[in-house]
């Protein structure tokens, strides 16, 4: 077994080892005004129901606008769009329509009224499906309520963020599924 020389390390840095899950850009709309957001903090937190836990502060723009509607939807990117996912995070829905601006595809939507974006490999519609912890950590409890997903590639390039603007993209896929229980693929 391999072990490892190591340091102190800052606590307020841990989120680059913690945050594995792909980058996500968040649609939102609120009557008639729609929202994208860039977002790295999510966990899934059931099967079924399939839900999803994320924390967006609430100075971001798309926190009221999700807060308001009830639902949002969590687009996966693929690496082909990291350049528009890091313009995305840099710039505020409240002085900026990001569909405008970086050249994407607003779609509709089937269980929810915030658009899909098409360019995007993957997206899950989504509701609230509590609000207990809002209020107090801004953390929203989503369910997932309509999921679509390209065909192909079966392993999409998405990118994974560690910190000080430097990202990672999924790997090279290996395969454990013989090593598995069957009631824990």
């Amino acid at each position: 077994m391999k072990k490892y020389n190591k340091k102190d390390f800052p606590v307020s840095e841990i989120r680059r080892f913690l945050e594995p899950g792909p980058i996500v850009l968040v649609s939102s709309k609120y009557k008639e005004e729609t929202n994208i957001m860039t977002m790295g903090w999510h966990t899934v937190l059931e099967f079924t129901p399939s839900l999803i836990g994320c924390m967006i502060t609430s100075a971001n723009h798309s926190f009221n606008l999700i807060k308001k509607s009830k639902e949002c939807v969590i687009n996966i990117p693929e690496l082909h769009l990291a350049e528009t996912v890091v313009g995305i995070g840099n710039c505020s829905g409240r002085d900026v329509d990001k569909f405008d601006k970086f050249g994407l595809t607003a779609e509709d939507a089937t269980m929810v009224k915030a658009p899909l974006i098409a360019e995007c490999y993957a997206h899950f519609e989504c509701k609230i499906h509590d609000a207990k912890m809002l209020n107090k950590y801004n953390f929203f409890i989503f369910e997932v309520v309509k999921a679509h997903a390209a065909v192909s590639p079966k392993y999409p390039e998405t990118i994974h963020y560690r910190g000080e603007g430097h990202f990672m993209v999924s790997g090279k896929a290996v395969s454990y599924r013989n090593k598995f229980l069957p009631q824990n693929l």
